[in-house]
């Protein structure tokens, strides 16, 4: 008898808390270069994205406290220089680490903080 298929992981759909909905896709779509791909009706829950990352940002009423993530992406150079141009907020310029991947991080206008990191080349 074989043993069942292990479960799989297929995607991570990070939730964000922002204070005002609107301002935060105008945010996302302006200064970060997402699209909005779906709003709930209560006005209170958006998803946007950007290539194959998907953010989902909602606003309770209630004061949030801001999360971190990590984003893995490719030509860092040109996504940070597209991000400064946009106006993004960079609070860690782009550096080497000492294991080889490169990084830099924004912080959007709700204290939400995103890292972007580029793999050392294998």
């Amino acid at each position: 008898m074989t043993a069942a298929p292990a479960p799989r992981l297929v995607r991570a759909a990070p939730e964000l808390p922002v204070d005002d909905l609107d301002r935060a896709l105008a945010y996302y779509d302006g200064q970060l270069g997402f699209r909005t791909m779906s709003r709930m009706p209560q006005g209170n829950y958006a998803v946007v994205q950007r290539d194959d990352v998907a953010l989902h940002l909602f606003s309770d009423g209630d004061a949030s406290t801001p999360v971190s993530l990590h984003i893995f992406v490719e030509e860092i150079e040109r996504l940070e220089s597209d991000l400064g141009s946009r106006g993004a907020r960079i609070t860690q310029p782009l550096e080497r680490r000492p294991w080889g991947n490169r990084d830099f991080r924004i912080v959007d206008p709700f204290g939400n903080q995103i890292k972007f990191t580029e793999p050392a080349a294998v």
